[in-house]
């Protein structure tokens, strides 16, 4: 995380002030994408941020496209009853923006929205910077009509806009609603306004009068992302001889030899499965898409990868996703620790941003948000949001990957990987359940993450540590946390914005 050590008056970072980036761009450009990924990224940083999509507000105010006049799409001459339906649904998604601004405190907004002409960008632009709205747009071009294709395939098609067509007769109609949007678009070349502009998707990067820390990182994210088709997977590593130590980084047990192999052989399947799949639908599979594994520097993480070195898989070692060092209360629960350790423990409920265990981490290090006033929530918060901060350059990574890739990890790590993924409030990521035994198959994309889990593994019954839920380091532990807040994995489907996301930032202070 950026970790900042403040905040404004306002609620908001870094005296950025408010920042509306407006998409520009032809359909099937990858516009979607981008802002869905980068509204992910300024989360991830504190920043209250939210898609406001066009296109999705004109669905749920008017339907799919059957039910729209036949001149809607189109960037010529309307009919006035046209005219009047498009201004209403503009105005609308508009001021559902302003609401976010004035009412909610929101520090970026992302429309995503075609805004292809020099008219209906210079409208917009002058009514948010009369609200005192900074304006940047990010204009995305592509002139591959491979990549085209292929978004069409992969995301348009399947929207509402074509439930129930035939896959070709759909992509044709896609196709055709573009080439009618060219004869009028308008690249941006407006130097009086900020503008940041993508070419097939991070090839190539112009951008005009920004400027300052937040849209300095806004570019720095833009560079290192990619629309490619990818699957990411998630599985803790095995036992080892000695549980609930740090210290000892002990190596694999003989049930932990068992599970790496079970792992190997479980994921090489899942991936040909999911190439099968994907094959009988039409789309496009490349054969030759490598999986890459990465595993932290610990014993029992990288030997959990060994039954891949020994096929000749690329694996690496990250030493930012090593778990969490405990300090003192090493192999302690948050309770033994409070009756070991009152003093320690009763400084670190006062001031729990600045203390620092004996030998541990403190909030100092860390992000700069506001911890949990629960002493039963705090010792975990501390371990987790420690994670948060040094796992952000194993996120850019994790954007610039185009090969399909294996994490094998430890909880903490997996639950903050996973937050960033799929979205989850600061607050729920300790309570996360990562039953060892569990690979998590998560697939980003331009409306989402969609995400499942598979078990391969069962631990032997009657065996040491045969539960599941077993945690190698109790500062990983979901014990102790609100049982509303326990989440397990299973499915999820972040399609859609929640319609108030206020509950996602109650960890942040404002």
């Amino acid at each position: 995380m950026a970790a900042p050590l403040y905040t404004t008056a306002s609620g908001r970072l870094w005296h950025a002030g408010k920042i509306l980036i407006i998409t520009v761009g032809l359909p099937a450009r990858g516009k979607t994408h981008i802002s869905r990924a980068l509204e992910r990224y300024l989360r991830w940083l504190g920043v209250k941020t939210q898609v406001f999509s066009l296109g999705d507000y004109r669905r749920k105010m008017l339907g799919g496209a059957q039910q729209l006049p036949p001149d809607y799409f189109t960037l010529g001459e309307k009919s006035p009853d046209t005219e009047a339906l498009r201004k209403k649904v503009r105005d609308g998604c508009e001021q559902q923006i302003l609401n976010f601004f004035q009412v909610k405190r929101g520090q970026v907004a992302i429309y995503d929205a075609n805004n292809g002409t020099v008219e209906s960008r210079q409208q917009v632009g002058e009514k948010f910077e009369a609200n005192d709205v900074h304006v940047i747009f990010l204009e995305s071009m592509c002139d591959d009509p491979d990549i085209v294709d292929a978004n069409i395939r992969s995301v348009k098609i399947s929207s509402p806009d074509y439930k129930s067509w035939d896959p070709e007769k759909a992509v044709a109609d896609y196709w055709r609603r573009i080439k009618d949007h060219e004869i009028h678009y308008q690249p941006v070349e407006e130097t009086n306004w900020p503008y940041i502009r993508i070419i097939n998707v991070g090839e190539i990067i112009k951008v005009n009068h920004i400027s300052g820390y937040l849209q300095s990182r806004i570019i720095f994210f833009l560079m290192n992302i990619h629309n490619k088709y990818r699957t990411i997977y998630f599985a803790r590593s095995g036992q080892s001889l000695v549980e609930h130590s740090y210290k000892a980084d002990s190596d694999l047990s003989p049930a932990g030899w068992d599970y790496a192999e079970k792992l190997k052989n479980f994921v090489l399947e899942r991936r040909k499965k999911v190439m099968e799949e994907r094959k009988k639908l039409g789309i496009v599979v490349d054969e030759n898409k490598k999986l890459v594994v990465w595993t932290s520097t610990r014993r029992r993480a990288y030997h959990t990868a060994w039954p891949f070195v020994e096929l000749g898989y690329r694996v690496v070692e990250k030493p930012q996703m090593g778990e969490i060092n405990p300090g003192v209360w090493d192999g302690l629960s948050p309770d033994l620790a409070q009756e070991m350790y009152p003093d320690e423990w009763e400084r670190f409920l006062k001031d729990p941003y600045a203390h620092r265990a004996p030998r541990a981490e403190s909030y100092h290090d860390l992000s700069g948000k506001s911890c949990s006033s629960n002493p039963r929530h705090s010792f975990s918060h501390l371990m987790v949001h420690f994670t948060l901060v040094r796992l952000e350059p194993t996120l850019v990574e994790l954007e610039r990957e185009q090969d399909d890739l294996l994490i094998i990890g430890h909880a903490s790590v997996i639950r903050c990987l996973l937050a960033y993924l799929i979205g989850l409030p600061a607050n729920e990521v300790p309570a996360v359940e990562i039953a060892r035994g569990d690979l998590v198959e998560v697939v980003p994309a331009s409306y989402g993450v969609h995400s499942q889990t598979f078990q391969f593994w069962r631990p032997v019954e009657g065996a040491a540590h045969s539960h599941s839920n077993f945690y190698e380091n109790y500062a990983e532990d979901t014990a102790g946390k609100r049982k509303d807040a326990q989440i397990e994995i299973e499915v999820l489907v972040n399609d859609e914005l929640p319609e108030d996301i206020d509950e996602a930032y109650t960890h942040i202070d404002p």
